[in-house]
């Protein structure tokens, strides 16, 4: 039963990974695409916090968790710390709700691969993660039910990342991630005509953008974990990300295109030109990462259950894109409170499969930063997950189940409300690969 499942996990999360396309939102149109959860299944069923640091699974929203004590449990035996694994992927289903009606979209996505190395009082962590993604189709219906704008969207920027965590005392630690942002965003627009008879004209203009972007930027993270009686720990996390830029480079082209008559999608192209991007200083811009800001706090009993909170800020006031610059969006600072949290009823039991699953749960609510006919784009969300022990008991390992409920946006000023459902299916694999030799 377990291998079979480990397949299906596999098989799903496989399928995401070669995914054209990771969002349906209409909101990927602007920037550089919808911010992807930077955090594991097991951080996002507790409604996102990254409070919670443990020796066994891997924590991509902290790297002082790299680093960590013993573990003192057999097969580790208070000599060292597993070796992490991790991967995993999300389904959506979305329903898009505006003034005039309903849409349905849904998407496949990978969500990260990453793996975390203990080297003494050191840890290593490294992977793979998208960082945003884009996917839209928004179609412009004039008063008179005529189609006369047509826009695409694809790509996204992924980020691949290494990290360092040093565990200064049994309580403190502290880490750092390098992450190399890079991927490409390509957007067309399509201008439809129509002869006055309501007939198309016979040939009409397209337009298309491409940016490559590139670049590098720092997560720092500390972590402080202390036991105030016998059975209660507090734990406590900071984390800061500076700004940074990423490099773009930009294409743009016109297109004289023909039409199919039915599906208005292109059917021929007659003709096209380049854009002397060169000329206004637009085919290599630098893009501002915001910096971010995020710390947390939590209380529990170890192996037992535990509550916590986190809040993050994103001086995301900052970001501007020249080449996709527009006169009904901005972008605000924006924040995060997630609050959250998870219950084992005996972790030890030998009996009783129930028992030992790891019961999560949380919410959240954001401001994305996102300003569009001045109407701030906010996210609610809420979130409820399993982790399910797999294989020898010794090696605690875990296939997480997650699913997300949400809210996105607004109907206001003739806007979209995203009301959104997330799977997220995750595998976390731990094992002792080093073992020093002992001789009587």
């Amino acid at each position: 039963m377990i291998k079979r499942f480990i397949v299906i996990c596999i098989t799903i999360i496989s399928s995401a990974a070669f995914a054209q396309q990771g969002t349906g939102s209409p909101y990927s149109f602007y920037g550089i695409g919808s911010l992807k959860f930077n955090g594991t299944v097991e951080n996002r069923s507790m409604g996102g916090i990254g409070v919670y640091l443990d020796s066994i699974h891997v924590n991509l929203r902290n790297p002082a968790s790299y680093a960590g004590k013993n573990v003192e449990a057999f097969p580790f035996d208070g000599e060292s710390r597993p070796v992490k694994f991790t991967v995993a992927g999300t389904m959506s289903d979305v329903t898009l709700k505006s003034n005039s009606g309903e849409a349905k979209t849904n998407s496949t996505i990978f969500d990260y691969i990453a793996m975390s190395i203990p080297v003494g009082k050191f840890g290593f962590g490294f992977g793979l993660m998208p960082y945003t993604s884009v996917g839209y189709k928004l179609d412009d219906i004039n008063s008179d039910g005529f189609l006369v704008n047509r826009y695409n969207g694809e790509g996204g920027v992924n980020r691949v990342f290494a990290g360092l965590g040093y565990q200064v005392t049994d309580k403190l630690s502290f880490g750092v991630d390098f992450n190399y942002n890079f991927g490409n965003i390509q957007n067309t627009g399509l201008e439809i005509k129509y002869t006055p008879e309501g007939d198309l004209v016979q040939y009409q203009t397209s337009e298309f953008n491409r940016s490559d972007l590139s670049g590098l930027n720092f997560n720092f993270g500390v972590a402080y974990k202390t036991m105030i009686n016998d059975k209660l720990e507090l734990s406590t996390t900071l984390t800061y990300a500076p700004e940074s830029k990423l490099k773009s480079d930009n294409i743009r082209s016109f297109s004289t295109v023909s039409l199919d008559a039915t599906t208005l999608e292109i059917s021929g192209v007659s003709s096209e030109i380049d854009a002397d991007l060169e000329a206004q200083n637009l085919d290599r811009t630098d893009l501002t990462l915001p910096s971010t800001l995020s710390f947390g706090a939590g209380i529990g009993e170890p192996q037992s259950w535990f509550v916590g909170a986190e809040y993050t800020f994103q001086n995301s006031s900052n970001f501007s894109n020249p080449v996709f610059s527009n006169q009904i969006s901005a972008f605000e600072n924006s924040s995060k409170v997630a609050i959250g949290g998870f219950y084992i009823p005996d972790y030890k039991a030998f009996s009783g499969y129930f028992k030992r699953i790891v019961y999560r749960a949380g919410f959240n609510f954001s401001n994305t930063g996102l300003v569009i006919k001045d109407e701030s784009i906010n996210e609610f969300g809420m979130s409820f997950g399993l982790g399910l022990p797999v294989g020898n008991r010794s090696l605690f390992s875990n296939a997480n189940l997650g699913v997300e409920f949400g809210r996105r946006g607004t109907t206001n000023q003739n806007l979209i409300q995203e009301n959104f459902v997330n799977f997220n299916v995750s595998l976390s694999l731990s094992s002792r690969w080093f073992k020093q030799k002992k001789y009587n």
